[in-house]
């Protein structure tokens, strides 16, 4: 999902979206122009549960590579 000249906090709002469509074990890769992605998506991550597997970062975009998780392990994750 390439989400070029969004700015925050619509990057993580269409993260939450795709998030929502996937099945546990997929993976979602973001492309993000604004800065505070790199604050914004990773908060929503840790919210869903969900897993950011790699992050790439240049002067020009931030690239996040997120996994599905599955919503049990995900549940009990966010209990500990």
């Amino acid at each position: 999902m390439t989400l070029p000249a969004s700015n925050a906090p619509l990057p993580a709002l269409k993260t939450r979206k795709a998030l929502k469509t996937l099945s546990p074990g997929d993976l979602l890769e973001v492309h993000c122009t604004d800065p505070l992605s790199a604050i914004d998506i990773p908060a929503l991550i840790q919210e869903t549960g969900d897993k950011v597997e790699i992050t790439e970062r240049t002067q020009a975009h931030i690239v996040f590579l997120i996994e599905k998780a599955n919503p049990a392990k995900a549940a009990a994750t966010l209990r500990e």
